[in-house]
């Protein structure tokens, strides 16, 4: 959520920086809303005041021994109008919140302008891509070694589905047991363990909804009085760790990198990488998550990123990193990096991985907050967090990029000591 105190400051500089974005923030809705707040709160005051002031009447006249009738029924007056808006400033305050709920991030100001994905930046390259020529998709590979069943999936649940079988469902798990690995030894991350069912609260704190609401499962009846979805990522419970806390600012930097499936109904998102593993209802993920200072997000941020290619670079998989446009982010971030792997059957590079600094966005609508010992008053802290990495889309790229000739797959290096072998050959 933004500052409400700079909306209010300046609203035309926040609508310029949204525009960025390719959002138009309504001024003028704005503009009556905030005209109405504070015409209840000038009236309310004003109440206030006469409600005081005639107490202090009320008080005299029976100290005169006069008739203080007229009085109390003034104030009876000045009681129900005040309990009027009260119920008006109630309703308006919740219709303000909807409308800021509504706003995305703003942009940071190294964000380039842009329209779509096509006006990202490029920033760096490694590894040399493997030729389109004669390249089989993953699908086929995997369907060819009898260890990748669509058909099985649409039969147990539908589309968008994958069952793994055997060496492939083994390597899924030695790329998860790796990351993790890396990420704990050697980037300095706390391994957690979350639940995979959140409720609104944390999804609204991290800005899920209410924009997204689409793109979530919904458990009916499961919850009670509860609002239960299943989780989208790992950024929600695990951010959602700091909601309604107060830390110490020397518990910072905290850094969490945690292994779960994710669940999107990929509303946005008919008629898009149907085929394969590329765009699921249901993945895995491992995710890293960081809360700092302040004054530390923009360095965490390169970091984290950098902690994200470290997986492709040992996995030895070529990728290009992007710098997306004000356009292309998503709705709660303020500067994206996203990671793209090569994929050699479609001849480019696919995301794997975005990394993203929240900056206060996220901790103001959970009111996560850090405090310094010489502070009067907690301070928002910074979140970020970035796949690292997408663990089926990993899984795709391995495939692709190790594929022989004769259909068996090289096993990478750093992998055999998880997986066991150094090759996955087909059935003979």
């Amino acid at each position: 959520m933004l500052d409400p105190r700079r909306l209010r400051a300046e609203p035309e500089v926040v609508a310029a920086q949204l525009a960025r974005r390719g959002f138009a923030f309504d001024l003028d809705r704005f503009a009556g809303l905030e005209a109405a707040r504070k015409d209840i709160q000038t009236r309310t005051e004003q109440l206030q005041a006469e409600r005081n002031q005639g107490s202090r009447r009320i008080g005299q006249a029976k100290s005169r021994g006069e008739n203080a009738a007229p009085i109390l029924a003034d104030m009876d007056r000045i009681k129900a109008e005040l309990g009027d808006n009260e119920k008006r400033l109630d309703a308006l305050q919740a219709e303000v919140e909807d409308f800021a709920l509504g706003l995305p991030n703003l942009p940071q100001a190294e964000v380039p302008d842009g329209r779509s994905e096509d006006d990202n930046v490029e920033l760096r390259r490694w590894g040399r891509p493997r030729a389109a020529e004669g390249m089989r998709d993953h699908a086929d590979l995997g369907e060819a070694l009898g260890l990748m069943d669509f058909a099985a999936a649409a039969r147990i649940t539908g589309a968008r589905f994958t069952v793994l079988r055997g060496a492939l469902a083994r390597l899924q798990r030695a790329l998860t047991q790796f990351m993790l690995d890396v990420h704990t030894r050697e980037h300095g991350y706390e391994e957690l363990y979350v639940p995979y069912i959140v409720n609104a609260a944390s999804l609204r704190g991290t800005g899920q909804l209410p924009k997204f609401g689409d793109d979530l499962f919904a458990l009916k009846n499961q919850g009670g009085d509860q609002d239960w979805r299943l989780i989208p990522t790992a950024e929600v419970p695990v951010t959602n760790l700091l909601r309604d806390q107060i830390v110490d600012a020397g518990q910072l930097p905290a850094r969490w990198v945690c292994h779960t499936p994710c669940f999107r109904a990929e509303a946005g998102a008919a008629g898009r990488d149907t085929r394969g593993m590329i765009r699921q209802h249901q993945f895995e993920k491992v995710e890293l998550v960081q809360a700092v200072l302040p004054e530390h997000s923009r360095q965490a941020h390169e970091e984290l990123t950098a902690h994200a290619e470290a997986i492709l670079q040992k996995l030895d998989l070529p990728y290009r990193t992007m710098l997306l446009c004000g356009a292309d982010m998503g709705f709660a971030a303020a500067r994206t990096y996203d990671i793209e792997v090569w994929l050699p059957s479609q001849g480019r590079y696919r995301e794997i991985s975005s990394c993203t600094n929240f900056e206060d966005f996220q901790a103001r609508r959970m009111l996560a907050r850090y405090r310094t010992a010489d502070s009067k008053k907690p301070e928002l802290v910074h979140t970020l967090n970035g796949s690292g990495l997408a663990v089926g889309r990993t899984l795709v790229a391995v495939l692709e990029n190790y594929q022989r000739s004769d259909g068996s797959i090289e096993v990478p290096a750093v992998l055999r000591p998880y997986f066991g072998a150094d090759l996955i050959s087909p059935p003979t």
